[in-house]
């Protein structure tokens, strides 16, 4: 006889777990900014706000002080990648000089991380459901 059963038994409601996203599911959730469990909630209010937690499931996004420190860490990957992609780019297929790429580039910094971080916080969140599964059964 198992958990469920001994529960069926006593007549408790058993909470039925749905199967748990594929890592790719997560991933694309992540991009459209969409809740990790459900994908249906929306994970801003606005631009800059977070929802405290997902309308749909109620997933609790609001985490613990510095939860959201990993998602630095995805922010400046993904400009130093695209950064760097550009530059070899403009440096080596365009044969464009380094006094000419500078600035653009430059530029380029300091505005991408301001525009991906909301992408960054959501791929961090989906990235630690992937690995941290407990996440996906709080209530």
């Amino acid at each position: 006889m198992n958990d469920t059963d001994v529960a069926k038994s006593k007549h408790e409601e058993v909470p039925e777990k749905g199967p748990r996203p594929l890592p790719e599911v997560l991933l694309w959730r992540g991009v459209r900014l969409r809740c990790p469990r459900c994908g249906e909630g929306r994970l801003y209010r606005n631009y800059i706000k977070m929802n405290d937690c997902c309308s749909s499931c109620s997933l609790k996004l609001k985490r613990e002080p510095g939860y959201y420190l990993g998602a630095t860490y995805f922010n400046y990957g993904a400009t130093v990648l695209s950064m760097s992609a550009m530059f070899l780019f403009f440096r080596l297929g365009m044969n464009i000089s380094v006094d000419t790429i500078l600035w653009p580039l430059f530029t380029f910094c300091l505005i991408f991380p301001l525009l991906f971080f909301r992408h960054a916080r959501a791929l961090w969140l989906a990235f630690d459901c992937q690995f941290d599964r407990s996440v996906l059964d709080e209530k």
